[in-house]
């Protein structure tokens, strides 16, 4: 099998999932040569057939510094210092032909966490997978585990938040409408985790939930469990203020 930077490529990983040669959604990687943190856009060819040379892939952003790219934004958010990066229209270029995210975010679907927004981050910069509850369902496993194994991202972080709706119902356990209930039973193991613990029921379940959902993607899958294990994946979790923004660690 062959791999990039030690990952999986497209086309093996669409084997392995079993699906082919079905679209993703990634555009492939051509025409544009990323040296450090800079992406220069590469012309096309001049050869009569009008194709582009294939660039190598940049080296993957290891997951201590991902991670510590991610604190220093969130700092930059919260002191009202963003320096807005990467938004600028040769970025936008740049990854027009190809995405090298050197993160990925499993985060709620809430309107106020937007993660490019509260991590100061830009185009390309974080594979954002976003469901009520920050939830690692199916879908979300797999588009994370897209993320990593052919992407290249060496970090997920999983956002949970103050005031979190989705949170809430699952601690009132009542009938919901629709198909809401979906994603409230899979928080509703971490809810009863502590719901006799001492403190406030509802902040613990939103930082319980956290870790819960980021046990679930360490053991529930067996691409991202293995690329833990090589050292190329690390998984944390934690706790955004709606009030202050500012992103603390829970796990």
């Amino acid at each position: 099998m062959s791999r990039i930077n030690g990952f999986a490529g497209r086309r093996n990983f669409l084997k392995l999932a079993g699906i082919g040669s079905v679209a993703i959604g990634a555009s492939a990687a051509s025409g544009v040569v990323l040296q450090g943190e800079q992406a220069i856009a590469q012309k096309p060819s001049n050869s009569n057939t009008n194709t582009e040379k294939k660039p190598p892939s940049p080296k993957p952003v290891d997951p201590q510094a991902a991670l510590q790219r991610i604190l220093e934004g969130n700092k930059r958010f919260v002191d009202g210092k963003r320096l807005n990066p990467n938004q600028s229209s040769l970025r936008l270029q740049e990854t027009a032909v190809a995405q090298y995210p050197f993160a990925s975010i499993l985060g709620c679907a809430d309107s106020r966490v937007p993660a490019e927004i509260v991590f100061d981050q830009g185009l390309g910069d974080l594979f954002v997978v976003r469901v009520a509850g920050n939830v690692a369902s199916q879908t979300a496993i797999g588009s994370l585990e897209f993320a990593t194994s052919v992407l290249g991202s060496q970090l997920i972080v999983v956002v949970g938040h103050a005031k979190c709706g989705a949170v809430s119902a699952a601690i009132q356990n009542a009938p919901l409408p629709g198909r809401i209930g979906v994603f409230v039973e899979e928080i509703k193991p971490a809810v009863e985790s502590v719901r006799y613990k001492t403190g406030n029921l509802e902040e613990n379940s939103i930082i319980a939930n956290v870790q819960y959902q980021v046990a679930r993607l360490t053991e529930s899958s067996t691409i991202l469990k293995g690329l833990i294990k090589e050292g190329k994946l690390k998984i944390v979790g934690g706790r955004y203020d709606l009030a202050t923004g500012k992103f603390t660690l829970v796990t």
